[in-house]
């Protein structure tokens, strides 16, 4: 199973960025190709991206853990959507912890992948994710 992790201080609170982490209606601000978030209500919501193409792709997501300030926690709903012919897990993770004058941001991503993915597609996809995590922790950085 393919886990990317990336880490960095950033220079504020854990409450400032739990205003941002914590909260999915924030999530176009910072994670990467998202383009807006719809359906936000009590633990779940929807990102919408676009491909290189053009063409909208809603993701639906709920919240499996949500620990003010210290770890917030949302999942893919996959099952019966074009995603599960490829990833049976899609989950994310982000991790505060106060070190120093700022908080230590640590993103991680599970992802389980399926059918023909498995051979040799993992490696490429932890590749990308690494990249895609970085991409999120720059955008964090410049919110605060």
């Amino acid at each position: 199973m393919p886990v990317a992790s990336r880490t960095r201080v950033i220079a504020a609170t854990p409450e400032r960025l739990w205003r941002i982490v914590g909260d999915p209606s924030h999530l176009a601000r910072w994670w990467p190709k998202v383009e807006r978030i719809e359906g936000v209500r009590r633990g779940a919501f929807t990102e919408v991206m676009r491909t290189k193409k053009g063409r909208a792709i809603r993701a639906d997501f709920h919240i499996v853990e949500a620990e003010r300030q210290q770890r917030f926690v949302w999942t893919q709903d996959v099952e019966g959507t074009p995603f599960e012919r490829f990833l049976s897990l899609n989950e994310v993770a982000a991790d505060l912890e106060t070190e120093g004058d700022g908080t230590r941001v640590t993103l991680t991503v599970r992802q389980k992948l399926r059918g023909l993915s498995r051979v040799g597609g993992g490696f490429m996809l932890k590749r990308a994710t690494r990249r895609q995590l970085d991409e999120a922790l720059d955008a964090l950085a410049g919110l605060v």
